[in-house]
């Protein structure tokens, strides 16, 4: 979900003689590439290189729209390209994955988690496009489907760096498609990381805690990687219950601004 950044149309198709930007677009191949290998990977019933593939092509994803940005490279074919690009790494290959892998043996729901993992993935893009210009950057509505496609392919990796077999405890693994499908579509927001605090100055410590966490991360991959990707994906309800209270209370003194301005129109 990058070049998200659209360039104004050009008179007389002057955009179109100009030819495409190269470099981003070939990051964008590379997600590609690396969504359509998990699939080989994983009809070849190497769920673990499939699983790997998918954060390469998370990490390409990640890079693009930075490429395109500092490069002042964006363009419409570059946010059109990249859509489709996640909507294979992320909706079709995670889907695929996680069907042959765990969810085959439940017949018609396994089929059914893994089509709705898919939809979902597609709805969320497709909002995510139409929404781009009048949402804030730094908050996605909705799960990012490179964060759900990434937790699937944790998921995998996790059970085989203890050596589980996939059918270890396959109803947590059902239940966690269907909840990563609704997050995907609902309306919790999640932290888009973009912004530009983050990469301003920040206290001594701040850095040392960053080390200290890339050396964990390090230390034990597969149980990190998982780790932060649930706790980002309980982000969203977590967030959302906290705020609750203060939204009510935005929206009753809303509401009471309006029956007062309703009182005195019609006074």
């Amino acid at each position: 979900m990058s070049h998200d950044i659209v360039e104004k149309p050009v008179e007389n198709g002057e955009s179109i003689k100009r030819g495409i930007y190269i470099l981003p677009n070939l990051i964008t191949a590379g997600s590609l590439f690396a969504g359509f290998y998990s699939l080989v990977a994983t009809l070849n019933a190497d769920y673990k290189t499939a699983a790997i593939a998918i954060f390469i092509s998370a990490v390409c994803d990640g890079l693009d729209g930075k490429v395109a940005r500092l490069t002042g490279s964006t363009s419409k074919f570059g946010v059109e390209f990249d859509s489709l690009a996640d909507l294979v790494a992320f909706g079709v290959t995670p889907a695929f994955l996680m069907y042959a892998w765990a969810l085959k043996p439940f017949g018609r729901i396994g089929w059914v988690a893994a089509f709705l993992f898919l939809i979902c993935a597609a709805l969320r893009l497709a909002r995510f496009n139409v929404q781009v210009d009048t949402v804030e950057s730094k908050r996605f509505i909705g799960l990012p489907t490179p964060a759900s496609a990434c937790m699937v392919a944790a998921t995998v990796m996790l059970f085989y760096h203890f050596g589980w077999p996939s059918s270890y405890k396959k109803l947590a693994i059902l239940g966690l498609i269907y909840l990563l499908a609704f997050l995907n579509v609902s309306s919790f927001r999640y932290n888009s990381f973009k912004d530009p605090a983050l990469i301003r100055r920040q206290p001594f410590g701040f850095l040392l805690l960053a080390v200290v966490l890339l050396i964990v991360v390090v230390a034990e991959p597969a149980i990190m990687i998982f780790s932060v990707l649930l706790l980002y994906i309980l982000s969203g309800p977590i967030d959302f219950v906290v705020t609750w209270p203060r939204r009510r209370r935005l929206e009753k003194a809303v509401h009471k601004g309006h029956e007062a301005v309703h009182r005195d129109e019609t006074a």
